[in-house]
């Protein structure tokens, strides 16, 4: 009997290893890799990926090794990561960089000193390799939150006695100033998108009473003049949270978001409204709709379906007695990919982690989602800034899955989907996850990092995919075996491809190992 047994489980294991492993229909190809020779320690970069003309370019710190002040240069690589020269950047003693930007192939940073309120800024041109420089006192600024660059201009968001405001740098004239139509009290959140086909500048804030909630539209010049400021609220008792605007210079002009039931906290799903169809006699928006996460096919794909079965009755019968189930939900959202059907929205759901698990509520079987989050100040660009205080600060934050929507021109939810991701934590609120849509124009490709693996779905609208592909990230040498891989980061860079960055110590088969700081291209 016992031997039978051992045959049977022996044949039942060999038959397993026999099927054939699914792969998908398309993967990521690494075509190319580079390498620069640094050390996390004495060492810090930024990227800035180019898709004007398929290049990337990196700003590198590097430590002085005896005495002196560090060292920064710009560096560009091309397609296939070729690099070409550096070029040195003279930072003053006693300034630190703050925040990098770029508009076409012009690659901007901006640094601070130690005077309060003063800034030096380097503007970098990747075709020509030429640098410009300049110092400007503005007395008055104090944190850096924000860039954005604009026909050569560079708005900054800062803070000024407790508001948030912006500080317009004109590079032409070396002349700067604070935007009066700009000065908003602290806590306060908003999206602030630099647009340079329609060479306009859009400030989405939200303004909330603790239960009431609605957003606030100002648009701006590449002088920093307003040129136009509305609000777009709603009716009942729904408050808007937080929204992007569709990009580019078409007919459509595409406001998507959250909102809320009363509680400012918490997202109840998504809305979407097009801008170009007015407002009623009263007021109210012609076009504006909502979409709640129960209403979504795919939002609660982290769940275990039982558990979304019970809920959803639960809201049927809340529903029976004229109640609303609430959801409890942060997201933070990205900015809009045009497609040609209209607009591409991915938000990833995040939940704020204590120490002391009291003070959060359970949601679902993810804790820790009580309260608002900080803003991302890592050296990466980020898109979402939030300045709303939460009842006590949070140390660190969660993401669970990421949602995607697909709309049209004017607003009509056309599908969705999700991505869930495994364990992911940031000491601050930041995007993990990027997308690039594939060749076909139909189907979009979603991935993140995590410990040297880069982890992906292919999304075809609602179609559900298999949600845990993934690849290691390859050395230039094959046999190279990496470890120590640190300050890792997806970034989106052009067409299908994404660039994969980091620090990594690598070994090779014989050899002394190496500290690298890489870049690698994924491609679909």
């Amino acid at each position: 009997m016992y031997l039978l047994f051992c045959f049977l489980v022996g044949g039942a294991g060999a038959y397993a290893q026999k099927k054939p492993p699914i792969k998908p229909d398309i993967e990521p190809r690494q075509a190319y890799r580079a390498e620069l020779e640094l050390e996390t320690y004495s060492s810090d970069v930024q990227v800035q990926p180019l898709a004007e003309d398929s290049s990337v370019v990196v700003l590198v710190e590097r430590d002085p090794r005896i005495a002196g002040k560090p060292e920064y240069f710009f560096q560009k690589f091309d397609h296939s990561l070729q690099p070409r020269a550096k070029v040195d950047i003279p930072v003053p003693r006693g300034y630190d960089f703050q925040r990098l930007c770029s508009e076409g192939t012009d690659v901007y940073a901006v640094f601070s000193g130690t005077d309060p309120g003063t800034l030096w800024v380097a503007a970098y041109d990747s075709r020509t390799g030429e640098l410009g420089t300049g110092e400007f006192k503005t007395k008055r600024a104090r944190e850096i939150h924000e860039l954005k660059a604009l026909d050569g201009n560079l708005f900054v968001t800062v803070v000024v006695d407790q508001h948030l405001t912006i500080l317009l740098l004109n590079l032409h004239t070396a002349q700067f100033q604070f935007l009066p139509s700009v000065f908003e009290p602290l806590p306060t959140r908003f999206t602030f998108l630099a647009d340079s086909v329609t060479k306009r500048a859009e400030l989405i804030l939200s303004e909330s009473n603790g239960f009431k909630s609605r957003l606030q539209l100002k648009q701006l010049g590449d002088d920093g003049r307003l040129l136009r400021s509305e609000f777009v609220q709603a009716g009942s008792e729904r408050g808007l949270l937080d929204a992007q605007l569709s990009p580019g210079d078409s007919a459509a002009r595409l406001l998507a978001g959250t909102y809320t039931l009363r509680d400012s906290r918490y997202s109840q799903g998504l809305f979407a409204s097009d801008l170009t169809a007015g407002v009623t006699p009263t007021g109210q928006r012609r076009s504006l709709r909502y979409y709640d996460f129960l209403n979504l096919k795919h939002f609660f794909d982290f769940m275990k379906p039982a558990k979304v079965a019970r809920m959803r009755q639960r809201s049927e019968r809340m529903r029976a007695s004229d109640r609303q189930f609430r959801h409890h939900y942060q997201l933070l959202m990205h900015d809009m990919l045009p497609t040609p059907e209209g607009f591409v929205l991915v938000s990833e759901v995040y939940y704020p982690r204590y120490n002391n698990t009291g003070y959060g509520y359970g949601n679902w079987g993810m804790p820790y989602n009580y309260g608002l989050g900080g803003y991302n100040g890592f050296g990466y660009p980020s898109r979402y800034n939030n300045f709303y205080n939460a009842r006590r600060g949070s140390e660190g934050f969660r993401t669970s899955h990421a949602l995607i929507c697909g709309f049209d021109r004017q607003g009509n939810l056309l599908w969705d989907n999700s991505f869930i991701l495994k364990e992911i934590e940031h000491s601050q609120l930041q995007e993990t996850v990027r997308i690039r849509p594939l060749p076909d124009e139909q189907r979009i490709a979603i991935a993140y990092l995590k410990d040297d693996e880069f982890h992906y779905k292919i999304v075809d609208r609602a179609a559900t995919t298999p949600n845990d592909w993934q690849v290691t990230l390859q050395t230039t040498n094959p046999t190279d075996k990496t470890n120590d891989t640190s300050q890792e980061h997806l970034l989106e860079w052009y067409g299908s491809r994404f660039v994969a960055v980091g620090y990594q110590h690598v070994r090779p088969e014989k050899g002394p190992g190496r500290d690298v700081f890489f870049l690698n291209v994924l491609e679909f």
